[in-house]
């Protein structure tokens, strides 16, 4: 999209004033992404008007309400499709003192959680998970959660005041979080039993509604169910 073609379309807004002179302008003529002075003169001149201002606020609105449909809809917060069908990356952490991996978890659907303990949408989904921990636990599926916190009390603090019952690893140092691009918190990948991701989720959810835990249980394989 060349920039005579952005004035003309201006132009056509701004009316019969500025438009007489573009309207003819052939497609071909807009392909160049350079433009002579006339055009930009002609384009600053539409921008300054009364009329330029008008069609400034209006795309500024058409961006802005753009923005809060995708944060509002429900494939935002409940699941993002685009990341499904890759292989979780791997990753190295601690459990008492013992190595463990990502991939040990193979064989079993694991939801992997990113948070913090001074996070609000953290601390408001967290009994949620703890209920979806206690009712796939007994299914061979589990909650790993990746906690980012730099001061282990505050990290042990958390999981004591709140009663934590699945399995958590603190990364200090945000690796495993810089790996799968976290950078809103929290932070959810549904992972299967094969090792991929199923869905990536952003936000605090319910997780102990019926269609989330019939959505993960529907990823168990039946022989551990």
């Amino acid at each position: 999209m060349g920039v005579r073609w952005v004035v003309a379309r201006l132009a056509q807004a701004g009316g019969s004033e500025y438009y007489s002179k573009w309207a003819r302008i052939p497609l071909a003529a807009t392909a160049p992404l350079t433009a002579s002075a006339e055009t930009m003169s002609d384009l600053s001149q539409i921008l300054a008007s009364k009329t330029g201002t008008r069609i400034f606020s209006a795309l500024v609105l058409v961006v802005a309400v753009g923005v809060v449909v995708l944060f509002a809809a429900p494939s935002y917060r409940q699941g993002e499709a685009s990341v499904a069908g890759r292989i979780a990356p791997d990753f190295t952490m601690e459990f008492s003192g013992r190595p463990a991996h990502l991939s040990d978890f193979r064989g079993k659907v694991v939801v992997l959680n990113f948070w913090f303990s001074t996070c609000p949408p953290c601390v408001e989904e967290i009994d949620s998970l703890n209920a979806l921990q206690r009712s796939i636990a007994p299914h061979g599926a589990t909650i790993l959660g990746i906690n980012t916190d730099e001061d282990e009390s505050a990290y042990k603090k958390f999981l004591i005041d709140h009663k934590v019952v699945f399995p958590n690893y603190r990364d200090e140092s945000k690796t495993i979080a810089a790996t799968y691009g976290t950078a809103m918190f929290p932070e959810t990948y549904i992972i299967g039993p094969d090792g991929r991701i199923m869905r990536k989720i952003i936000s605090a959810q319910d997780w102990n509604s019926p269609e989330i835990t019939s959505y993960i249980e529907s990823l168990i394989p039946v022989t551990t169910k």
